[in-house]
């Protein structure tokens, strides 16, 4: 019987093996072949450029044990990266609940279109525009001391807090997507069940809604955690010397030291280190799937 099972997977795929060709082809040149060659890097004791000498060491991840620096900026990444989640998850599931049980119509179709906005903007625009907004004299200072009776200045330009608006602003569409998909799949028919058994609201929340959408709360949280424990660019423009985390590092050794091997040495261990958590809380998300 297994046998039969297996014999006509085989021929079932063989049909869809043209069409799957090209996705294939495309993860192995875009993302297998550059990985490849940045582990291949990260052994390195220099570039293969000019002539120059090169070795193979493992220096480039001893380095990062030898230096407490590196751990502790991978901690603060991690620790950015979980704060910002939390906030998306606190913003991002009230306006995907709103979009999925509330709104009817155009009005559901004028805030989806402000939710996904931020995907029709390039990084640096959206990441400039906070600066404009969060430095001293900027924007909210001024439409502030406009409205109250007193004089008050706000610059948090510079800062960890601009660091996490920045952030929140640019992955909190993805929580709402991921949301909205699973809460709009909730048959209304469960939410009536439950209040005609007597629960209030809050307990139909947190018996009905919240369990039935938690794929989708927990695939934004990961679409989320994983690249802003990564990020660079929001740290950079609106943290400046505050916003020096692991990606940062990163960044630096790729862009300004020119040390290749030391920072793909860098990245694979940020990339095993999410690994490492992602599959440890498996089983947890697992289940509450």
């Amino acid at each position: 019987m297994a046998d039969q099972l297996a014999t006509g997977s085989r021929r079932g795929l063989r049909p869809a093996l043209p069409l799957l060709l090209p996705a294939y082809l495309w993860l192995t040149v875009a993302i297998f072949l550059p990985l490849s060659a940045m582990v291949f890097f990260s052994f390195m004791t220099d570039l293969p450029l000019a002539g120059k000498e090169w070795a193979f060491t493992l220096g480039n991840y001893a380095a990062f044990l030898s230096q407490s620096l590196y751990s502790t900026l991978l901690l603060a990444s991690l620790r950015l990266g979980l704060e910002v989640t939390l906030w998306c998850v606190v913003i991002g599931y009230p306006a995907a609940y709103v979009l999925a049980k509330v709104l009817k119509g155009r009005s559901r179709e004028a805030i989806f279109l402000l939710v996904i906005l931020p995907f029709w903007s390039n990084g640096l625009v959206r990441i400039f525009s906070w600066a404009m907004v969060l430095r001293e004299g900027g924007i909210l200072d001024t439409a502030l001391n406009a409205v109250l009776p007193f004089k008050i200045n706000i610059d948090l330009m510079y800062s960890y807090p601009a660091v996490i608006i920045g952030l929140v602003h640019s992955y909190v569409p993805y929580m709402v997507l991921t949301c909205y998909l699973t809460l709009q799949a909730i048959d209304d028919s469960l939410i009536e069940a439950g209040r005609s058994l007597g629960a209030s609201r809050l307990q139909v929340l947190k018996r009905v809604i919240i369990p039935l959408s938690m794929p989708g709360l927990i695939a934004g949280a990961a679409l989320i955690f994983v690249p802003v424990v990564g990020s660079f660019m929001e740290p950079r423009i609106l943290g400046g010397r505050t916003g020096t985390f692991y990606g940062t590092v990163i960044e630096d050794q790729f862009v300004a030291v020119f040390n290749w091997p030391l920072g793909a040495a860098l990245s694979f261990i940020l990339l095993a280190v999410v690994l490492v958590i992602l599959a440890l809380a498996a089983p947890v998300l697992r289940r509450a799937a």
